[in-house]
């Protein structure tokens, strides 16, 4: 088996894979649950290929908890103009206080949007209270409620679809879990646009419990490794909640012999967010934890996750877990490699890559 030196799991290089464009879904599945499926069983070295995503209750158990990740994408993506008159965009990405009115959001052009400035949108006005690095603007709109603010978006925003998706169709509900009810995400937890509520009644037929947390989607999770050191990135803090219900239904999967599995790493991150000493406790939190090849995972015992980019933090992430799953002593620099080797075999293989695209289940 291919191995890979042990340094060179720190290299931003070593998690490169070639990927044709053509590879790149520009829309979802129709039905959703008709993608293509691979299962992964890491340590008994075994790869399925020839399932489709709705064939995934093969693979589950009956004492098993299948945990989602609940939030709402909004309609991020703002267009303003300046005090000069100048245009600007607006990128929302964490909010920032309970009443949605105060936020973090890129701005552009950043370098002439300052502190104080003010900014108007239709006929709202938005104030610039704080600059922050890397285009990053702290922002308040001038609304009276929640409630006023999420009227104003779902009427002048657009959803923040990835750059790579060249598809300019109204994607709201494409790109939305059929389960999202929180708001506050600029991004879908993708490995969960899958599901349909049929298969999710499928699934809870089987004896598996169904379990929501939330983490809503910001920066932290899709922006770049820049760094050619993996362990030199930072992830920017996102909101997470986990309720006692779920923490509860956690204890009691474990106890059971069940699995906890992870539908996405946003719903493995607030997980293993919310471990404490081999058990789960609940609460909300800001989490920037980082999962990358040496960490060890304490609650999620299988996860699913789709195709992601060379060089994200998230390949790392599905990097990591898988080698959790090998259970042997310096199985990372193996795993990596057999990762790379299943992507670029799929890429061949014509699989649909990134958010609108087919999916894992590695157990």
């Amino acid at each position: 088996m291919k191995t890979i030196a042990h340094e060179d799991l720190y290299k931003l290089s070593s998690y490169f894979y070639e990927l044709p464009p053509e590879n790149i879904a520009q829309f979802p599945a129709s039905p959703r649950d008709s993608s293509r499926l691979l299962v992964w069983n890491v340590k008994g070295n075994k790869i399925l290929r020839e399932n489709i995503f709705r064939d995934i209750t093969k693979f589950l158990r009956p004492n098993d908890l299948l945990v989602l990740n609940d939030t709402k994408v909004i309609p991020a993506r703002l267009k303003g103009i300046r005090e000069s008159g100048g245009q600007c965009e607006i990128f929302l990405l964490k909010n920032l206080t309970g009443d949605f009115l105060t936020w973090e959001a890129l701005v552009k052009p950043a370098r002439k949007i300052h502190k104080n400035a003010k900014l108007k949108a239709g006929d709202v006005f938005i104030n610039i209270l704080d600059e922050k690095p890397e285009g990053i603007r702290e922002i308040k709109f001038n609304f009276t409620s929640r409630d006023e603010f999420i009227k104003f978006l779902d009427e002048s925003g657009n959803v923040p679809l990835p750059p790579y998706i060249k598809n300019e169709n109204d994607m709201r509900e494409a790109y939305q879990t059929v389960f999202a009810r929180n708001d506050g995400s600029v991004a879908a937890p993708t490995a969960s646009l899958h599901f349909t509520p049929e298969l999710l009644n499928k699934i809870k037929d089987i004896g598996v419990k169904i379990s929501f947390v939330t983490l809503h989607v910001g920066l932290g999770t899709f922006r770049p490794v820049k760094t050619p050191d993996i362990r030199e990135h930072e992830i920017h803090s996102e909101h997470c909640e986990l309720s006692e219900e779920t923490a509860n239904l956690i204890s009691e999967c474990k106890a059971k012999g069940g699995r906890v599995i992870a539908s996405g790493t946003t719903a493995a991150r607030t997980l293993e967010s919310f471990a404490q000493n081999g058990k789960i406790s609940s609460g909300i939190l800001d989490t920037n934890l980082y999962i990358y090849p040496g960490y060890k995972f304490k609650i999620v015992d299988a996860l699913i996750t789709n195709f992601h980019l060379p060089e994200s933090s998230l390949i790392m992430l599905v990097a990591a877990f898988a080698a959790n799953k090998a259970e042997k002593f310096g199985c990372e620099e193996e795993i990596l490699p057999q990762l790379l080797e299943i992507y670029e075999g799929c890429a061949k293989d014509k699989w649909r890559f990134f958010s609108f695209g087919d999916a894992m289940f590695i157990q």
